[in-house]
């Protein structure tokens, strides 16, 4: 167990208009998240803040610069390299799952035949999510769980089957329900497609051509780039654990394409400015990556291809992703145009930021 907290670090803004952000920021510390990192780009430029402890252990700060897991924003990643395949006609949306994968969603109301890559992609499939399994939550999220087997590599096709082992939520296309069996299955479509792993697929048409540097998709390495903080989770289903675990190195193959790329927060904004402003994808990919389906969960929210829309307090429509893995919550948000993006990682991942970082950015700051 780590000892308290360190006293909030030093916020080290570029410029000066974004008080309410980097107050915000602070705040996280307080109620107890060890850092937050967090970049804005704009019309006037880059401003970035960090504050909290990177490592507990030695005490040094986080940093403005730090690489992290970014869960569930690989979505975004995942659905634009499959959405320019479908702009060269290797594949159109409303293929059947079965096309490229026959015959492996099947059984417990789950059939292929009748679920789309585009539903795959909005979470309309009614596949199950596999990180729902309890069994597969004790193994890999929780202790002692986690330390059994930090590093042991789990196939695709294996997750799929832990979903498949329940009934399906409901017929394809009559409801919406996040699973991150999804994006397993469309991963593994791109690899049917291209005769390649996915990763290679995100990497030559997504992050090189947007020269997103500091973006990797680890494959089966557990290892984190520097620079970049520690991973803090409590690796318990009980609100009122108090322990904290250093869960910073594990093996990425428990997210597969669903969530395991690793990026910086300046990665993200060149990305999600890019993606918004019509850089990466012809018009009528982004038109069919922005239209949305409606959670019925999340009154007020759409979700698109692998990518969120919801509107702030103040009226901000904010087009983005979020992402948890142990140890790490981020988010990424940008206004529909791409011309100021938001994306912030929080190093502890049992307090979430709820928004409180949007918020201040687009509801108090200057822009």
């Amino acid at each position: 167990m780590f000892g308290p907290l360190r006293p909030v670090a030093p916020v080290r803004p570029l410029r000066d208009d974004h008080g309410p952000t980097a107050r915000a920021l602070e705040d996280l510390v307080r109620a107890g998240v060890p850092g937050v990192t967090a970049q804005v780009r704009d019309r006037a430029g880059v401003w970035r803040s960090a504050a909290g402890t990177g490592d507990l252990r030695a005490g040094t700060p986080r940093g403005t610069g730090d690489h992290y897991r970014v869960g569930s924003i690989t979505k975004t990643f995942v659905a634009a390299a499959l959405l320019r395949l479908e702009a060269d006609g290797q594949l159109d949306l409303d293929d059947t799952v079965d096309r490229w994968l026959p015959g492996l969603v099947r059984g417990h109301g789950h059939d292929g035949r009748r679920i789309t890559v585009r539903q795959l992609l909005n979470h309309t499939s009614g596949i199950r999510n596999y990180t729902a399994d309890e069994d597969f939550d004790r193994e890999y999220f929780r202790a002692p769980g986690f330390y059994e087997h930090p590093y042991h590599t789990v196939a695709p096709g294996d997750l799929v089957r832990i979903a498949l082992r329940h009934p399906a939520d409901f017929p394809p296309g009559t409801s919406w329900n996040y699973s991150n069996t999804n994006y397993v299955l469309a991963g593994m479509i791109i690899e049917r497609i291209t005769g390649r792993p996915y990763g290679e697929t995100v990497r030559d048409r997504v992050i090189r051509p947007l020269g997103l540097s500091s973006t990797t998709v680890p494959g089966t390495d557990p290892r984190m780039p520097r620079p970049g903080g520690r991973a803090y989770s409590k690796l318990s289903a009980d609100p009122s654990a108090t322990r904290v675990h250093d869960v910073t190195h594990f093996s990425p193959t428990l997210a597969h394409a669903a969530g395991e790329i690793i990026s910086t927060s300046a990665d993200l904004t060149r990305f999600y400015s890019a993606l918004l402003g019509g850089r990466l994808l012809p018009p009528e990919q982004l038109a069919a990556m922005t239209t949305t389906v409606e959670s019925p969960r999340h009154p007020g929210a759409g979700y698109g291809l692998g990518i969120v829309s919801r509107t702030t307090s103040c009226g901000v429509q904010l087009w983005g992703h979020g992402g948890g893995m142990p140890g790490s919550l981020s988010q990424a948000v940008s206004t529909r145009d791409g011309r100021r993006v938001l994306a912030y990682n929080l190093n502890g991942d049992w307090t979430e930021a709820a928004g409180t970082i949007e918020e201040a950015e687009f509801c108090e700051s200057g822009s």
